[in-house]
């Protein structure tokens, strides 16, 4: 199987430029439903074109989006309703965050371009007591299960393919999105490492290649 993956893989990316969809927006709603109904203040980290942030905006007072590309930050800018209570950055995701802290801190198909223990260590600084951390990522498959649910995520990438461009003449277009490279870390090397910073976090792997990560900062106790 490990040899044959990168052929299908390969394959399923010729097919996936003529009937693309966008694998990360997928997830916006899985993220929406982990979220009280009204909160303060978000933060989505790697907010590309702001989809993500432009959601969290119709349930709270106020969205920052950072990125470190500037020119999807400008995408994001246009993209979005005068007034609407969300503004978008151009800094680094470790560095450049906006003060403060946040009951809702986002981050989708972005940290694996910075230092995990690093990034997850900020994000529980800036996270309000009782706040929620939501993370969409990305692994390196290493093991048979890896493989196996890669695997069963290529039929399920051609039927969500053609569902969403079902009726189309043309394709439907992604989202702009800032340049990608490859994940580096293995499932379980993410697990061990995310929860000696947030313990109890939840993890578990998805379909279309990705992981996501559940953490509550629970208020500390008052006497």
């Amino acid at each position: 199987m490990t040899a044959v993956l990168p052929r299908l893989l390969r394959a399923l990316d010729r097919f996936h430029a003529t009937h693309p969809w966008d694998h990360n927006a997928h997830y916006h709603r899985w993220i929406l439903r982990r979220l009280p109904g009204r909160f303060t203040g978000a933060l989505d980290v790697g907010s590309g074109s702001g989809d993500l942030a432009r959601l969290l905006a119709t349930r709270a007072e106020a969205v920052h989006g950072i990125d470190a590309d500037r020119a999807i930050v400008e995408r994001a800018r246009e993209r979005t309703v005068p007034g609407a209570p969300v503004a978008f950055f151009v800094g680094d995701a470790l560095e450049d965050v906006p003060a403060g802290l946040y009951d809702v801190i986002t981050c989708v198909a972005t940290i694996h371009h910075l230092p995990l223990t690093d990034a997850l260590t900020r994000f529980r600084e800036h996270l309000a007591p009782g706040g929620t951390l939501i993370v969409v990522g990305l692994y390196r498959p290493r093991s048979r299960s890896d493989y196996l649910i890669d695997a069963v995520a290529i039929p399920s990438n051609i039927a969500m393919a053609w569902i969403k461009n079902k009726g189309r003449r043309a394709p439907r277009p992604v989202a702009m999105t800032a340049p990608t490279r490859p994940a580096a870390m293995s499932f379980p090397d993410i697990v061990r490492d995310a929860r000696l910073v947030l313990p109890g976090a939840r993890l578990r792997r998805r379909l279309f290649w990705r992981y996501t990560l559940v953490w509550n900062q629970y208020a500390p106790p008052t006497n």
